[in-house]
């Protein structure tokens, strides 16, 4: 059966990523010249796949990040995989915050409904990504792309390989890196039955173990 390969890549830094402000859908920060500088450095340290298209948060601090990682690239930006929505939260920093009961209510809730003020629950926000992941997929299919990449958010990463990642592995243990994601294999029986794809590894690659056909 076919595969169709998809590196899901974490933005590069912004300023507001330093200084440990809250970067939601409403806060649309473009990189900085150091998280520029980074991915740049990860370019002649690392070998990023070659891939066909690139698939990309309309948010700039991504399509900035993919205008760097992947300049000769089409790029296609998909709403529904830009940040979370934090509503009031958006654009603060924790030191602003950290008195208001409402932030600390939010912090200790653990139930997929449970929303900042005005902003996105959890069982929202996995809802429009399997509805992201389902448009990423059947455009691959319709267009024959076997190898793609996305540029998305920290929190949509862990999100995505955590839903929908086998082998199942715990969210704590997905971090990534500005510049850094995972690959992942897609089926279209595998999604279709289980909505779910197969989790190869880390991109990305350290240039002595570069897969087949990257």
């Amino acid at each position: 059966m076919k595969g169709y390969r998809l590196c899901i890549i974490r933005h590069g830094l912004t300023s507001a990523n330093d200084s440990g402000t809250y970067l939601g859908c409403r806060s649309d920060w473009s990189l900085s010249e150091k998280g520029q500088a980074q991915l740049l450095s990860k370019m002649d340290e690392y070998e990023y796949p070659k891939v066909q298209r690139v698939y990309s948060s309309p948010l700039s601090r991504c399509t900035e990040t993919a205008g760097i990682l992947f300049p000769y690239r089409e790029m296609q930006t998909v709403e529904n995989m830009t940040e979370m929505d934090l509503g009031d939260f958006d654009g603060k920093t924790v030191s602003q915050l950290i008195d208001r009961e409402d932030y600390k209510n939010w912090l200790q809730g653990n139930t997929p409904d449970k929303r900042a003020p005005g902003g996105e629950s959890m069982e929202e926000l996995m809802l429009r990504l399997y509805k992201g992941m389902h448009e990423i997929i059947l455009d691959m299919m319709n267009d024959d792309l076997t190898h793609c990449a996305l540029i998305t958010h920290s929190g949509i990463v862990t999100s995505l390989i955590s839903a929908f990642g086998l082998p199942k592995i715990d969210p704590k243990e997905i971090v990534s890196a500005p510049g850094e994601g995972f690959e992942v294999l897609i089926t279209a029986q595998m999604w279709q039955m289980s909505q779910a794809f197969e989790v190869l590894g880390k991109v990305p690659y350290f240039r002595e173990s570069i897969p087949d056909n990257y």
